[in-house]
């Protein structure tokens, strides 16, 4: 069995269920304890030709054979048969259940976690809590319950009735149990460690394995597949020790268990052969005795394995309540309230960043103004600060009080949903899903019509590449949009923000991989769809932006300069100079 703060509940979700198997595995282990007395009454029947019940002797004969021996036999297969498939379906079933609920809670807590808890944590690890970790909890809390209870009453009662017969054949029985307990103890704490230790070491082999997939295209580029196929070994190796170690305890325990339990074979068969020379036992007796005995190995078997199981599924529940546990840091107040008709006007003060855990300032006293339908560039040198500022807008982290205002209210007392639904948002590396083109582009949109798609589609000026693939819009992509170009994710992922219709658009270096006829065609596409509408456009190529409403010029974190192009190249010397190095190098780029 397995306990912990996010597991108990599934104890009582599930409690019928459990109290079924229960109730059906307490009447199949009462049920097979019926037998070894019918062995007894058969050894004795074929030595006395008679069989003594109750007091009463009874002739051993064919009549007796199939009226009191077979007939109860078949019986007793029957409704063990349909008990272990009852338990089974009962207990397997409400661990199964237990699993799906588990990850749906460890899904919906990861989706509300912030980008700073994904910076930290691997994909590979994560991907392992929702394979590796959840089958061992499963099993755990599916088996486990199972062992534990049918160890509890079928070892008691077996013993209870091993008792009746002879008290001291019955502890002299049960002292090599006990250390057989205590050992397993020791094994299974020892166990505990070496199934985490082999959990983190397949974790970093996931994480390599992913990694190296989706980078598949730059290791074959530099001819590096010899130095990944010795990590990857490296990491096999590791992977394969951590099993052996766990593997050689497992082995352990269960030579412990045969050990054990051959040792109490020879107490039995020496000190009951002693009783039945003595005529206090009678040879169906010692036969009796010896099959309530064997029904103990399998409970004495259990515990082992539950010990065995038990530290494998703590240790990975412990894995899974990291993830649970984690904090999330971007929270909204009890007293937050939805962002009513967004308008799209932004205004910042004394907007002041750090990243956790970084000593140095990633944005410093930035204040400003962004009117709504204001076309706004935002420009600088890369590290500047630039994602980091749209990052903020989004609420991706938590800034301080009276420093980022949505249409007039403190973005801190708005809801995060309602803040972020108010952006259309085109990231820099321009993830696309495995899907088809046509739900990618409308991926923000509930109810999207294929006009609008091929609409945006057009805004974008990629309506034509996509027209040109055999399927169309229902292309289907490969993972993160292999099947297309570069340019071509740009501008899908365009589409699907122009496809939102937002007050507010966000562009992060979207038009870098395209050329300069199709930036003008978009740039122009944007400025007639998103009249009235505000758009912040980032990007390093001053001729993106120069005709934009005003631009934004940050420097190592500080807003220097606020204006237009014009105003920016007489006012300020490093936007100026920046538009000079950009002109020389263009001149240098042509024939």
């Amino acid at each position: 069995m397995i306990f912990g703060r996010h597991i108990n509940q599934y104890y009582w979700k599930f409690a019928p269920m459990l109290l079924v198997g229960l109730i059906t595995l307490v009447v199949e282990d009462y049920i097979q304890l019926i037998v070894p007395r019918l062995y007894q009454m058969v050894i004795n029947g074929m030595n006395n030709g008679f069989v003594e019940i109750d007091g009463q002797q009874q002739v051993f004969d064919l009549t007796f054979l199939l009226d009191k021996i077979c007939m109860p036999m078949v019986g007793i297969i029957l409704i063990i048969t349909i008990g272990r498939f009852l338990w089974r379906a009962m207990f397997l079933g409400a661990a199964i259940k237990v699993e799906e609920g588990l990850r749906n809670d460890m899904f919906d807590h990861a989706r509300h976690l912030s980008c700073q808890y994904y910076q930290k944590e691997k994909i590979g690890n994560l991907m392992s809590l929702f394979t590796n970790d959840l089958d061992t909890i499963q099993d755990c809390f599916g088996w486990g319950v199972m062992m534990f209870l049918d160890a509890l009453f079928l070892g008691v009662l077996a013993i209870y009735k091993m008792w009746k017969m002879d008290g001291i054949l019955t502890l002299l029985s049960m002292i090599p149990m006990g250390l057989l307990l205590a050992s397993a103890t020791v094994v299974g704490r020892y166990m505990m460690k070496k199934w985490d230790a082999r959990q983190e070491v397949f974790s970093r082999l996931s994480d390599f394995s992913q990694e190296s997939f989706t980078g598949i295209a730059v290791i074959k580029a530099f001819v590096k597949e010899a130095r990944e196929l010795l990590a990857f070994r490296k990491l096999n190796q590791e992977n394969e020790r951590a099993n052996l170690e766990h593997t050689r305890a497992s082995v352990l325990l269960h030579i412990l268990v045969t050990l054990f339990v051959e040792s109490v074979v020879c107490i039995i068969l020496g000190y009951g052969g002693y009783l039945v020379y003595q005529g206090r036992f009678n040879a169906g007796q010692l036969v009796e005795f010896i099959g309530y005995f064997d029904a103990t190995i399998w409970p004495i078997m259990a515990i082992a394995e539950l010990i065995d199981m038990s530290s494998r599924g703590r240790a990975s529940l412990l894995r899974v309540s990291e993830l649970l546990d984690a904090e999330q840091n971007v929270v909204d107040r009890p007293d937050a309230t939805a962002l009513q008709k967004p308008k799209g006007e932004i205004r910042l003060s004394h907007l002041t960043f750090t990243y956790p855990d970084e000593k140095d300032a990633a944005l410093q006293d930035i204040s400003c103004v962004i009117h709504q339908g204001e076309q706004v560039g935002l420009v600088g040198k890369t590290g500047a600060g630039k994602t980091t500022l749209v990052d903020l807008l989004l609420k991706t982290y938590m800034v301080e009080d009276g420093m980022i205002f949505l249409d007039g209210q403190d973005v801190n007392q708005l809801t995060t949903v309602s803040v972020r639904d108010a952006f259309a948002y085109v990231p820099q590396d321009n993830f696309l899903f495995s899907d088809t083109i046509g739900r990618n582009i409308a991926f923000g949109v509930t109810k999207p019509s294929e006009e609008k798609i091929e609409t945006a589609a057009r805004m974008a000026d990629v309506d034509e590449n996509i027209r040109a693939f055999a399927d169309g819009y229902d292309t289907v992509l490969g993972e993160r949009g292999i099947t297309v170009s570069g340019g071509q994710k740009q501008r899908i992922s365009i589409a699907r923000a122009l496809m939102k219709e937002a007050p507010i658009l966000i562009l992060d270096d979207s038009v870098s991989a395209v050329d300069t006829r199709t930036e003008r065609v978009i740039l122009n596409n944007l400025r007639q769809l998103r009249a009235g509408k505000t758009t912040i456009l980032i990007a390093h190529r001053i001729s993106t932006i120069e005709k934009m409403d005003k631009i934004l010029f940050i420097e190592e974190g500080r807003l220097t300069a606020v204006g237009t192009h014009q105003v920016l190249q007489e006012t300020c010397p490093s936007y100026r100079k920046m538009v000079e190095l950009q002109k020389l190098e263009e001149e240098r780029e042509q024939p």
